[in-house]
C-alpha cells in the first residue's frame, strides 16, 4: 500500500523544520527492494516508525495523524531520505517526564529495518531541537572532573596516559594487581578490558582489594593520583549497583578516583542510564564492546558509529570510545574525527545535521585499540588536541623495558606532539620514548623511516 500521500510531504523545509523545533530529525541511507519506488518505501518507513502499518486502521484519527512521521527530503540518486519524528511521538518516564533512548531507537531503528519493502537502510545522523534536548539527562561528570583529580588546570588539562589490563582473561588475582602497580608507577589511567568482571579464577572481591593496595602504593610512591576504571556491567541492574557498591566501599577515600565502566551497546541504554542516575559523582565510562556488529563501514543497515557516539552524550556517558581514526588496529579512518567533535564540542557540524547542545556537559573521547608511542603523534595532529583518554594495552605492556617505561613513553609522546618537536629528535633525550622504536619496530619504520641511523640502532 502506497502511503505516501499521509507519510510525505516534500514542501517541507528543513530549516523552518529546525526553527520551530517541533520534530527530532533523521537522516537515512535507503534503498529499496527491487520492484518498490523509492518516495513509497520510505513513506512506509515512516509509518512503521510513527503511527502507521501497511493496512488503513478504523482507529486512526485526526490527532494521532497529528503526531505522523514525516518524509521532508529524498535524493534517491544519492539513496538519502530524512524523516521528522514529531517530539509528542517519543515516550517519556514516567517518574519524571525525562526522553529516554530507548523510545528514540525503537520509533526510528524499531521494525522498519526489516521490513520487506527496504533492502538496506542506515541511520547516518540526527538532529535532537531544545526543547528535546533538555529532558534528556547528558553527563553529569566530564574529563573536567578527571583532570581535578589528577591535580590538573580543569581546562585543557591534556592526554590521560591509560592502559588496559593484558591479558584481557586468564590473569588471577596477585597478577592483575601486579600489572596494574606496574603500569601505575608510570601512567595516569587503567580500565578493565570489557570481558572482565567475577570469572571464578579472578573473583572481584578478592581482585579489587588487591587493586585499590596497588594504587595506594603507586600514588604514595610517585606523589600523582591514579584512577582505575572498575568495569561494573551486567545483566541484572541490581548486579551492577552490587559490584559498584563494593567498589565504592573497597576504595574508600580514594573513591572519587574510581570510574565505573559498562558495555553500553550489549548492555543497551538502562544499563548506562542506571549508572549515570545511580552514581551521578562517578566517571562513568561507555564502553562499546560489541557495536561493530552494527556500525562496521561494511554495513549497511542499523547506525553508524557517529550515531553511536551522539546517543551517548544524550544518555549521559562521560567518556565513550570512538575508535583511533586509522591509527590503530580498528575500523576507521581520520574522518572519524567528527565523532570525537560531535561529543566534546558545544556545537558541531555532523554529516547532515548542525548541532548545538546548549552547555551539556561533554562526553570525552576514549582511543583504545592497537595505539603507542609512535602512532600518538599523527592522531594528535589529525585530531588536533591530546584531550582525550587514551588506552594502549600493548603500547603500555609491549615496551621494552617496562609498563612503567611503557606509560612514561605515551606521556612523552604526547609533550612531543604539543612541543612541535621532531619525534626521532626528540627520542635522543627522552629514553622511555625512544626505547618505544625498539619495542615497536615495525611501525617505527613505517612511520620514522630512517630512524636507526638517527639514534644509533642497528640490529
Amino acid at each position: 500500500m502506497d502511503q505516501s500521500n499521509r507519510y510525505a510531504d516534500l514542501s517541507l523545509d528543513e530549516d523552518t523544520l529546525i526553527a520551530e523545533g517541533k520534530h527530532i530529525l533523521v537522516a537515512y541511507t535507503m534503498h529499496p527492494a527491487d520492484g518498490y519506488g523509492y518516495l513509497e518505501v520510505a513513506a512506509h518507513f515512516a509509518a512503521e516508525s510513527s503511527t502507521g502499518t501497511n493496512v488503513e486502521v478504523s482507529t486512526t484519527d485526526d490527532f494521532t495523524k497529528s503526531v505522523d512521521a514525516m518524509v521532508y527530503e529524498i535524493d534517491e540518486a544519492a539513496g538519502i531520505m530524512k524523516i521528522a519524528y514529531p517530539n509528542d511521538l517519543f515516550d517519556r518516564n514516567v517518574t519524571d517526564g525525562r526522553a529516554m533512548i530507548v523510545s528514540f531507537l525503537t520509533l526510528a531503528i524499531g521494525n522498519n529495518q526489516g521490513m520487506g519493502d527496504v533492502k538496506d537502510a542506515q541511520m547516518q545522523d540526527f538532529y535532537v531541537p531544545p526543547a528535546m534536548l533538555n529532558l534528556f539527562d547528558g553527563p553529569m561528570t566530564d574529563i573536567s572532573d578527571m583532570w581535578r583529580l589528577l591535580g590538573r588546570p580543569v581546562e585543557n588539562g591534556g592526554y590521560i596516559a591509560g592502559t588496559i589490563i593484558k591479558p584481557k582473561l586468564g590473569l588471577r588475582p596477585d597478577q592483575f594487581a601486579t600489572a596494574a602497580e606496574q603500569f601505575w608507577m608510570g601512567g595516569d589511567f587503567i580500565k578493565n578490558d570489557e570481558p572482565q568482571g567475577n570469572q571464578t579464577f579472578c573473583p572481584l572481591k578478592k581482585v579489587l582489594p588487591m587493586v585499590h593496595d596497588a594504587m595506594k602504593k603507586c600514588q604514595d610512591a610517585t606523589g600523582e593520583a591514579k584512577i582505575f576504571s572498575m568495569n561494573i556491567t551486567a545483566d541484572d541492574h541490581n548486579e551492577m549497583c552490587a559490584r559498584a557498591d563494593f567498589g565504592l566501599e573497597t576504595f574508600g577515600e580514594d573513591a572519587p578516583r574510581l570510574a565505573f565502566l559498562v558495555d553500553g551497546y550489549v548492555g543497551g541504554p538502562g544499563m548506562v542510564t542506571t549508572a549515570r542516575r545511580q552514581y551521578p559523582n562517578q566517571y562513568l565510562h561507555y564502553h562499546r564492546a560489541g557495536h561493530g556488529a552494527v556500525t562496521s563501514p561494511s554495513s549497511k543497515r542499523g547506525y553508524t558509529a557517529f550515531i553511536l557516539a551522539k546517543m551517548s552524550r544524550l544518555m549521559g556517558a562521560s567518556g565513550i570510545h570512538v575508535g583511533t581514526m586509522g591509527y590503530g588496529k580498528m575500523e576507521g579512518g581520520k574522518d572519524d574525527k567528527i565523532i570525537a567533535y560531535m561529543i566534546e564540542r558545544d556545537e558541531c557540524q555532523g554529516p547532515f545535521y548542525y548541532q548545538k547542545w546548549n552547555g551539556m556537559k561533554p562526553t570525552t573521547p576514549i582511543i583504545s585499540g592497537g595505539m603507542n608511542a609512535l602512532r600518538l603523534p599523527g592522531f594528535f595532529e589529525n585530531l588536533g588536541h591530546g584531550n582525550i583518554i587514551n588506552t594502549s594495552g600493548g603500547g603500555s605492556y609491549g615496551h621494552i623495558d617496562s609498563p612503567a617505561d611503557g606509560a612514561t613513553s605515551l606521556r612523552q609522546s604526547y609533550e612531543c606532539w604539543k612541543s612541535g618537536a621532531d619525534p626521532v629528535e626528540y627520542a635522543k633525550d627522552h629514553k622511555e620514548f625512544a626505547r618505544a622504536f625498539e619495542s615497536f619496530p615495525g611501525d617505527a619504520d613505517t612511520i620514522f623511516p630512517g630512524w636507526r641511523d638517527k639514534l644509533g640502532v642497528h640490529k
